[in-house]
């Protein structure tokens, strides 16, 4: 997706535009930011699959639990 020279492009710009001392509290903020993302994104999924599951199978596997 993206080359090496592009990647030290980019960190040399963010690196320019909020300096050394923002850089691990802006890090920090990402990833707090694409865990939550990611977490999201799996519930969405569950539900999803949940929601297209086949009654019938549903029922069959709530027989089989009790």
């Amino acid at each position: 997706m993206f080359g090496q020279m592009d990647i030290v492009l980019i960190g040399g710009a963010v690196l320019l535009l909020f300096g050394p001392s923002k850089l691990p509290e802006l890090m920090r903020g990402m990833g707090k930011g694409m865990r939550e993302f990611k977490k999201a994104q799996s519930e969405f999924e569950g539900e999803i699959k949940n929601a297209l599951d086949p009654p019938e199978k549903k029922t069959t596997q709530n027989k089989q639990e009790g």
